[in-house]
Formats: C-alpha cells, sequence, structure tokens
C-alpha cells in the first residue's frame, strides 16, 4: 500500500467549491438587485458562525421580502443558476474561534457545500470585526455585494483578507519531520507551519519557518496544493522542501515536540494504526493530504529505483 490513489481521493476541507462568483453582478446595483429578487435566490443560513445542516445538506432557505439586500453577501450563483446570497451578523460576541460543529462539517456534507460554508464563514467573521475604518476610525458600510466596506468619512475602501500560511514537509533520507504545538491531543503530530511575513515569498517562508522552529535548514522548496482554512481566512499553501541535514533544534515557545518519521510510520498513521509512530491530522485538513502526497512520491520513486 502507498498514498491514496488519486482517483479515490477526497478534497481536503473547504475545497472544490461551485460557485460562479460573479464580479460583474457585485459591481452593478441593477443586477445585484435583480438576483437579489431572483424567486430561486436563497440564503444560507448560519447559526453564529456555525453552520446549519438538514438531511445531509447546508440549509438554504429563500429569501423573504422583507429581507434588505444591504444585510446581505452575495456569494455567487451556483450551478442550478441560483444566487446564494448569506445575511451579515449583528453582533457576534467574543467567541469567534472554531466550533466542534463548525470543524466537523466536513464529514455531514458534500465537498462543494463545505466550500460554500468557509467562503461564507469567512466573509461574515471579516464584516463582523471591520465596522469600522482602520485609517480614521469612522463607521464603514458593506459595498459591492458585500465583497468590499468602504468609510463613510474618508472614502477609503477595504477588502477581506485572506492570511497566506506555508505548511511544509522537511524530507531527509525517506523520513520526514513532524513536529506538535503545545496543547494539541495525545500522540497528535503534523507538518510544521507558520505565516508568510511581508516582503517574503513563499520558499522564503518555508525555509524561515522550518529553521525558526526546528533548527533545520531546506533547499529545492516545492508547492504541492492548497486549502482555504475559514478560522478565521488563511490560506494554507502546502509544500515539501529537502533538509539539509536532521540535526533538531526546536524552539520550544512554538514546538512542543518533533521527530524523522519514515514511510512506514506515515503509512501507518494515515491508515489509523493504533500502534502508528503519531496520531495523523484529521483527513480534512491540508496536512493529512500532504502527507499522503509525500507517502505516494516515496513509493513511487522506490518503483523506479
Amino acid at each position: 500500500m502507498h498514498g491514496t490513489p488519486r482517483a479515490d481521493r477526497t478534497p481536503p476541507g473547504f475545497v472544490g467549491g461551485t460557485l460562479d462568483r460573479v464580479d460583474h453582478v457585485r459591481t452593478n446595483p441593477a443586477l445585484l438587485a435583480e438576483a437579489f429578487a431572483d424567486p430561486s435566490a436563497r440564503r444560507l443560513v448560519l447559526d453564529g458562525l456555525d453552520p446549519v445542516e438538514a438531511d445531509g445538506h447546508l440549509l438554504l432557505e429563500p429569501i423573504d421580502r422583507q429581507a434588505l439586500l444591504a444585510d446581505h453577501v452575495l456569494l455567487g450563483v451556483d450551478p442550478e443558476q441560483r444566487p446564494i446570497f448569506v445575511r451579515l451578523a449583528g453582533n457576534l460576541g467574543a467567541n469567534l474561534g472554531p466550533t466542534p460543529r463548525s470543524r466537523g462539517i466536513a464529514g455531514l456534507i458534500p465537498a462543494e457545500e463545505v466550500a460554500l460554508y468557509g467562503a461564507a464563514r469567512s466573509l461574515v467573521h471579516w464584516h463582523a470585526r471591520h465596522r469600522f475604518c482602520a485609517v480614521c476610525g469612522a463607521a464603514t458600510q458593506p459595498v459591492k455585494a458585500g465583497w468590499s466596506r468602504r468609510c463613510d468619512t474618508c472614502a477609503a475602501e477595504h477588502f477581506p483578507r485572506t492570511d497566506p500560511v506555508v505548511i511544509m514537509l522537511a524530507q531527509h533520507r525517506g523520513r520526514v519531520l513532524l513536529g506538535r504545538q503545545h496543547g494539541w491531543p495525545q500522540g497528535r503530530y503534523s507538518a510544521l507551519a507558520g505565516f508568510v511575513e511581508p516582503g517574503e515569498t513563499i520558499e522564503e517562508a518555508v525555509a524561515r519557518e522550518t529553521f525558526e522552529e526546528a533548527g533545520v535548514r531546506v533547499r529545492a522548496v516545492r508547492y504541492v496544493m492548497s486549502q482555504p482554512w475559514p478560522f478565521p481566512s488563511s490560506l494554507m499553501i502546502a509544500c515539501l522542501a529537502e533538509a539539509e541535514d536532521d540535526a533538531l533544534r526546536l524552539d520550544p515557545t512554538e514546538i512542543e515536540a518533533a521527530f524523522w518519521c519514515d514511510a512506514d510510520g506515515v503509512r501507518a498513521a494515515l491508515a489509523g494504526d493504533p500502534d502508528a509512530p503519531f496520531l495523523a491530522p484529521p483527513p480534512m485538513a491540508v496536512a493529512w493530504h500532504l502527507l499522503d502526497h509525500w507517502l505516494g512520491e516515496v513509493v513511487t520513486a522506490g518503483a523506479s529505483a
């Protein structure tokens, strides 16, 4: 056995969206009003920031005639040509983090609906946190169908943020570097990760984060895949890199423990073997798929050797 066959792979969570984001509608008030009034239009129902599931699907409801367009974000048009909106939240309180329901939705509904929820959650969260202008402090209002906010006073325009995060496996002589953060479940290990800093390439961020967290120098960074992560609004950029050596010097403020794991150990962990050397990240996480991708490369390289 080796990495999961490509045809059998399910995507990471929040990947696989099927909406047409119809930018031309966002910027055209007449077309936007027409979409909102369309009898086929639907509103994605959220409970705060949590998804609402019914019969294996996200709950979508008709939009009542008393609803205000200004209170909604146009997420896009679905394959059935229905405009899909989500209502902006009035007050979400202080607890805006992920919940068991928001993290567990990937196992309950189709992948494209998980992606729909991820986009909606990120946008609703962003609006709730950016009611005031970062330039002058005055109130802001949603514009462009909810895809930006404009300041009433200084006219500054603010856009939803996406924070790039590199998540990487350093490999050395048939093994990969795995680490665990403080507070993770017992036995859980995963790929190292960190935010891309201003003025930095993806490759430079991979090299810097791996050295800062584990004291390992890497080269030959390769992009593998990406994943939107709506807690609150990151883009996970998964990469592989070649380590110059396997000596570890951990930053104890970032990493509780780390070790080098071979292909057999990774294979056992991804299969859920209770005797595996570590507890793998869940399949909805891009880290699981990065490990699976690396495992497939190792087996392919071994077969061709």
